[in-house]
């Protein structure tokens, strides 16, 4: 894949509003999201008090860690598109209103099931934003040093929003004013972008894709309730059932993006190895690491007894060594691509997640704190090349399409690890603290096919 030319920039900014100061732009992106990622991690260290406020049954306890994903999952393609074609800063601030509304609404849920609703709505408005706020970025620095220097400290506010989602929601009176918090901080949010960030498009002319959009969403609401629902037994019709669902809409949106003169995505990307790097190193984050991570705190509650808050600050040090590598990895870009800090990244996820066997058998949190740090290094590494990569993918007027192609790929593996590590946690004849080991085994031998497949690609290139 060939860099953009200087006329395809012109192209991607010709369409735009006076330009807002790019520092501007980049703190408001960086603080959206933060925020969207702070709501999508506040029940990881409450989920047992949500579990028990709303009487929410073990076996439908990955719901309530799954509504964001399954939302962010189904829309974030269909957001980025939309956002190029019709305006980045447009969807951006609707994405960033919905995000505060549907967060202060859910402290209102009184059943799982208006909980997980209102998770799902979360996940929706978290795509318009996150899509749509790689592409405000890409537009605000069009140098290739420039857009080093945003992505990664975009990707370092993405770590940062894991790192204060639960100290945050762990120093709340309860998770309902949490909510009300974060729902409150995101409508500012949104208030200061109308006037902070400049608009920008890149039509391509002719109808928006709905049918595209139409199937590739109910494509994704299918496999993820398939996931999810799977943890009860594989072999249950109403599984095999909404699998074949999904895999007959996946190969309909194919036949219409083949046929549409305006896709959500471009189908020969697929063809090139940078893009499939993306999108394989979106799909195995979301599998291996936010999978394990969104039910590790729950697990360390339920086995060593520790507070909501005391499993907030033990996680810090995972995500907190995230964020400040994130922050500093761009500058390994110039010396390490991309594809290889990912491989990096997916070595240390795994050799950190492996040191931690039998901690929780021992009952000693001490012995998790090694890997939480090496954990942690490669997690960072993971959250800053994604997005550089992600943009680097496309051409620079399809900005923020690249970005939610890479996401969607993210968020679908979050919600089959969140069911995979449940499952394997739950089903252990030892116990939790032994599923736990289980659980954490499967995630560092993906976390190696991960590393090997990025190299894989880039031989293939």
């Amino acid at each position: 894949m060939t860099r953009f030319s200087e006329r395809t920039l012109t192209e991607a900014r010709s369409t735009a509003a006076p330009v807002a100061p790019a520092g501007a732009t980049l703190a408001l992106t960086s603080a959206a999201t933060a925020v969207a990622l702070m709501t999508y991690t506040a029940p990881m260290v409450t989920l047992p008090d949500i579990a028990a406020a709303l009487h929410t049954p073990l076996s439908a306890q990955a719901w309530l860690l799954n509504g964001t994903p399954l939302g962010l999952a189904a829309l974030l393609l269909v957001a980025g598109s939309l956002a190029d074609d019709y305006g980045r800063r447009r969807v951006f601030v609707a994405g960033t209103l919905a995000l505060g509304i549907t967060t202060a609404l859910g402290a209102f849920a009184s059943t799982t099931w208006l909980f997980t609703l209102a998770r799902i709505a979360q996940g929706a408005a978290s795509a318009a934003l996150l899509a749509s706020s790689l592409g405000l970025i890409v537009h605000a620095f069009p140098t290739p040093a420039g857009r080093l220097r945003a992505t990664g400290v975009w990707g370092a506010f993405v770590s940062g929003g894991i790192a204060v989602g639960p100290i945050v929601t762990g120093a709340m009176p309860n998770w309902r004013v949490s909510y009300g918090v974060l729902g409150a901080a995101t409508l500012v949010v949104a208030a200061l972008s109308v006037r902070g960030l400049s608009e920008s498009r890149a039509p391509r002319g002719g109808r928006p894709d709905l049918a595209g959009a139409v199937t590739f969403g109910l494509a994704l609401v299918a496999l993820v309730a398939a996931l999810t629902l799977g943890r009860e037994g594989w072999l249950r019709a109403p599984v095999g059932l909404l699998l074949l669902a999904s895999a007959a809409l996946l190969g309909l949106f194919v036949l219409v993006e083949r046929r549409s003169r305006t896709p959500m995505i471009d189908l020969g990307l697929l063809r090139h190895a940078r893009f499939l790097a993306s999108s394989s190193g979106g799909l195995f984050t979301g599998l291996t690491v936010i999978g394990l991570f969104s039910f590790l705190p729950a697990l360390l509650q339920q086995t060593l007894g520790l507070s909501a808050m005391d499993t907030a600050w033990l996680f810090l040090l995972w995500s907190g060594l995230s964020f400040a590598v994130a922050l500093q990895a761009r500058r390994l870009a110039g010396r390490v691509p991309p594809r290889w800090q990912l491989a990096l990244g997916f070595s240390l996820h795994a050799a950190g997640v492996l040191s931690m066997l039998g901690a929780l058998d021992a009952g000693s949190w001490v012995r998790l704190l090694p890997g939480l740090v090496v954990a942690g290094v490669g997690s960072g590494l993971l959250n800053a090349a994604l997005p550089l990569l992600a943009v680097e993918s496309v051409p620079a007027q399809r900005a923020a399409m690249g970005s939610g192609a890479q996401q969607t790929f993210r968020y679908i593996g979050s919600c089959a690890g969140v069911a995979l590590t449940i499952a394997l946690a739950t089903s252990s004849g030892g116990g939790l603290a032994r599923g736990a080991d289980v659980a954490m085994v499967v995630s560092a031998g993906l976390s190696v096919v991960a590393a090997a497949s990025v190299v894989l690609l880039r031989e293939r290139a």
